[in-house]
């Protein structure tokens, strides 16, 4: 059961005037292998799962940035955590 919900928006640190796409395309694919549950929307992706899980994917996200030639990354968080169980369908339910 996943207890925890988790947007994030990274913000890849880039040479000006590169296309940050690509950048956050990869980052996405991070969060789609990690096999969590999640949503991209226009300015985050939302994932749904443990915790933990969650924000080791924060980590790996953000060094996976410095792998693909990042000098660094700027990571915005939302959690909502509740031990007795979440989904985002909970919230969002009622506008699907």
């Amino acid at each position: 059961m996943s207890n925890a919900l988790l947007s994030i928006q990274i913000i890849p640190k880039i040479k000006g005037g590169d296309d940050v796409i690509p950048y956050v395309d990869e980052a996405i694919k991070v969060i789609a292998d990690s096999g969590v549950n999640f949503e991209v929307h226009p300015m985050e992706t939302t994932m749904e799962g443990e915790l933990s899980e969650l924000l080791d994917i924060v980590k790996k996200l953000n060094e996976r940035m410095i792998e693909i030639g990042c000098s660094g990354a700027i990571s915005q968080v939302k959690i909502s955590y509740k031990p007795e169980g979440i989904k985002m369908s909970d919230l969002t339910g009622k506008y699907r």
